[in-house]
C-alpha cells in the first residue's frame, strides 16, 4: 500500500545574519566574498526572488521572534543589525537554491563577524576561516536538519526525561514509549515535516539518529523523483508523489508510514506558534496543526479527515508523516523499551556516546 503527499509549486528559505556592525554594501559581499563553490549561482540570482537581500535595524527587524533556545533569542535581539537572506524558488530547484542563499548568508556573517541563524531548523549555522564554507555536494547532515524532542502526553510528562508523573503505558522495567521527535527544514524542499513516534523516552539522543537517517532515506527519493521532470502546472490541483508505506533501509523494513501525528495525541510543526515560517506552501501555511480526534479551532470541524477521503493522503490537516519503526528495526536498534545499561533507577538516565549508533 502507499501513501501520497503534495508537493508545493515553490518553497522559501529564510537565513538571519545578527550583527553589531553595520551594513553597508551588502552587493559588495555577494557574490565577491562568497565561497567559490556557489559564486557564479548567486551572481546570476542576486536581485531575483532566489536570492534576495535585506538590512534592518534590531528594533525594527521582522525576525527579532523566531524559535530558538532561550540564550540565541537573546543574542538575536541584543545585536543591533539583522541581515536577512530569502530565496523563493520552484522546488525543482532544491536543494541548490537553498545552497546558494545559506552560502550568501555565510558570507555575509564572516564579513560582519556575525551570526548565521535558520529559523526553519531553529538553530545557528557556525563558520569560521578555516571552514571550506557552504559545500557544493548537498549533505542532510550539514545543518540542514533540526528537531524537538517532546511526551506525546505533555499532560502526563514522562518521570525519566520530561516530569515527575509516571505515564501511561509504562513497563514494568520503567521504560515508556511516550517520546515523540519532530523534524524541522524538510519543508523547505517540498517534503513534509516527520513526526517519528513510539519511541523509548530513555533513548532521545538515539531518536535523532534514526529520524535523521529515515529523512536522508525519504529526501533521497523525494530529490529523485523532482529530478525525474515532474512539473507544477497552474491550471491543476498539486501534484501528489506517491511512496510506500513501509521504507526499506538497510536491506530490512525499517519504518512503517501513515499521515498524522498519532491516534492520541497532538502536534505542532516546530515554529508555527509565531506565525508561518518560510519552506511552506500557501496551501500548508497556518494548517500544520496535528489534531486528533477534535475539532479544528479555526473551522470547527474534525481535523481527522483521512476518515472522510481517499486513505493514504497526508492532508492538509495533518501535515506531517507520522513513522515507526518495525520490530526487526527496533530490534537492531538502541531504541527498544526499557532503559539503558548502567541505568541505576537515575530519573535523569546519562546518554552515552554508544546510543547515538542505531
Amino acid at each position: 500500500m502507499r501513501i501520497t503527499y503534495p508537493v508545493p509549486a515553490q518553497t522559501s528559505s529564510v537565513f538571519v545574519v545578527v550583527t553589531d556592525r553595520t551594513p553597508t554594501d551588502l552587493t559588495s559581499i555577494v557574490p565577491w566574498r562568497m565561497g567559490p563553490s556557489h559564486r557564479r549561482a548567486a551572481r546570476d540570482a542576486l536581485g531575483t526572488p532566489r536570492l534576495r537581500l535585506e538590512a534592518f535595524r534590531s528594533t525594527r527587524s521582522p525576525w527579532r521572534r523566531m524559535d530558538l533556545s532561550t540564550e540565541d533569542l537573546k543574542r538575536v535581539r541584543r545585536a543591533r543589525h539583522h541581515v536577512v537572506v530569502t530565496s523563493t524558488a520552484p522546488v525543482e530547484e532544491q536543494p541548490e537554491a537553498a545552497q546558494v542563499a545559506r552560502a550568501a548568508a555565510r558570507g555575509i556573517a564572516e564579513a560582519y563577524h556575525g551570526v548565521l541563524y535558520d529559523p526553519l531548523t531553529g538553530a545557528a549555522v557556525y563558520h569560521c576561516a578555516e571552514c571550506p564554507g557552504e559545500r557544493r555536494d548537498f549533505d542532510l547532515g550539514d545543518d540542514w536538519l533540526g528537531w524537538r524532542v517532546s511526551c506525546a502526553d505533555e499532560e502526563h510528562a514522562c518521570v525519566l526525561g520530561l516530569g515527575t508523573a509516571a505515564p501511561v503505558g509504562a513497563d514494568a522495567g520503567g521504560g515508556c514509549s511516550c517520546l515523540v521527535t519532530i523534524s524541522r527544514g524538510l519543508r523547505r524542499f517540498g517534503l513534509p515535516e516527520i513526526a517519528l513516534t513510539g519511541l523509548a523516552c530513555a533513548h532521545s539522543l538515539c531518536a535523532v539518529t534514526v529520524l535523521r537517517a529515515v529523512a536522508e532515506s525519504l529526501l533521497a527519493g523525494h530529490f529523485a523523483w523532482l529530478s525525474s521532470g515532474s512539473r507544477w502546472q497552474t491550471e491543476t490541483p498539486p501534484p501528489c508523489r506517491a511512496v510506500a508505506r513501509r521504507l526499506r533501509m538497510a536491506g530490512i523494513d525499517y519504518a512503517v508510514l501513515s499521515g498524522g501525528a498519532g491516534p492520541d495525541s497532538s502536534a505542532q510543526v516546530p515554529g508555527t506558534e509565531h506565525g508561518a515560517e518560510p519552506g511552506m506552501s500557501e496551501g500548508l501555511r497556518g494548517r500544520l496543526v496535528v489534531w486528533a480526534g477534535r475539532p479544528d479551532r479555526e473551522s470547527g470541524r474534525m481535523a481527522n479527515a483521512e476518515h472522510e477521503a481517499e486513505p493514504g493522503t497526508v492532508h492538509e490537516e495533518n501535515g506531517l508523516l507520522r513513522v515507526r519503526l518495525t520490530p526487526a528495526a527496533a530490534a537492531r536498534s538502541c531504541l527498544k523499551l526499557g532503559l539503558p545499561g548502567g541505568h541505576g533507577g537515575n530519573p535523569h538516565p546519562h546518554h552515552t556516546a554508544g546510543l547515538l549508533v542505531a
